[in-house]
């Protein structure tokens, strides 16, 4: 296969800057270039897909072929009185898209703002921010199939979103590549400044200054005020889901923790994780080379030298006595890998 590289750094492809190297990485900027790849690829070896690392643990090398889509672009698709629908690659930067979008006047992805990765990356996880989830605006997802090299489109609906969840992520896990996705934004501002921050900004203005722009300026403070930026101090953002919990063991904790943060869900109720996790005396505690940050307990921060075995030891510490404190099971969000049902 040509345009590998083999026994390839990973470090710079993963934003905790754990060391893993890939036997194989491609970086395919084209539809053609990737069902090439896949094609010519040892069928007996797995495929892992990274983008730029953002979102992920990498415990140790991989094998086979590891991809990094290249895919560019970004365009308006179509346009009505209310709506304009645009399309981006999977290789785009996401943060570049939410600022094309915004300069155009376009709403719907300015709370999304300063979010790392790539737009590849985005549908996966469910990207999601101050009140908005990326599911809200989502039109379709254009995948690669792994095993056939067919290219498939799914609306939301059949994307399966949950709360930092797809189809893709979890029971279609390594059957498809993400290539590109299209997006349904507003023309005219209904921009969502619900997240507390933004109301109390926005409180003492009048409404025609809730624009994209201003709520995207607001929210790239919010971000750069409590979350570090990974090229300065190794991170994956936040390490844990805030866990949703029956409303009977959230009043219950209520009555204990007066302070408690909590949203009503419909399926239950939600509790902050990144609080559960400072109530624990995790925030900006080490155990060796990696810690809870100072600011933001919810993230877990590599101050040099870690190891997936030093994540993971922080991790279960963490989960341990957010269990004990609190009776609350905490989820890691950023993906391992390789993990139980790697791409094929």
């Amino acid at each position: 296969m040509s345009g590998l590289e083999r026994n390839a750094d990973l470090r710079a492809l993963n934003t905790l800057g754990l060391p893993a190297k890939a036997h194989h990485l491609a970086r395919p900027a084209t539809l053609d270039a990737l069902r090439q790849l896949l094609a010519e690829r040892d069928l007996s070896q797995p495929v892992f897909v990274i983008g730029e690392g953002s979102n992920l643990v990498i415990d140790g090398d991989l094998p086979g072929l590891t991809l990094s889509l290249a895919i560019d672009g970004m365009v308006k698709v179509k346009e009505d009185d209310s709506h304009v629908w645009v399309a981006a690659g999977a290789g785009v930067h996401w943060d570049d898209l939410v600022a094309w979008t915004v300069a155009q006047g376009w709403q719907g992805l300015e709370n999304l703002s300063l979010i790392p990765g790539t737009t590849g990356a985005a549908p996966f996880q469910n990207i999601g921010a101050y009140g908005v989830e990326l599911s809200q605006v989502l039109e379709q997802v254009t995948v690669m199939e792994i095993a056939s090299g067919k290219v498939l489109h799914f609306s939301a609906a059949e994307c399966e979103f949950a709360y930092r969840d797809s189809r893709f992520k979890s029971r279609d896990r390594g059957r498809y590549i993400i290539t590109g996705i299209e997006l349904r934004l507003n023309r005219q501002p209904r921009c969502n400044i619900d997240y507390a921050p933004l109301q109390a900004f926005f409180a003492q203005r009048p409404g025609e200054a809730v624009t994209p722009a201003a709520v995207r300026e607001q929210v790239i403070a919010i971000r750069s005020s409590k979350l570090p930026d990974p090229t300065v101090l190794a991170n994956a953002g936040s390490f844990f889901k805030n866990p949703v919990v029956p409303a009977s063991l959230a009043a219950s904790l209520q009555q204990r923790h007066e302070k408690l943060v909590s949203y009503p869900q419909p399926e239950g109720v939600k509790l902050a994780a990144g609080w559960l996790i400072e109530q624990a005396g995790w925030k900006g505690r080490r155990l060796g080379p990696v810690g809870m940050h100072s600011e933001q307990a919810l993230v877990l921060v590599n101050h040099g030298g870690a190891t997936c075995d030093d994540v993971t030891a922080l991790a279960e510490a963490v989960c341990r006595d957010v269990k004990a404190r609190f009776g609350v099971e905490l989820e890691q969000e950023p993906v391992r890998m390789p993990g139980p049902t790697p791409n094929r």
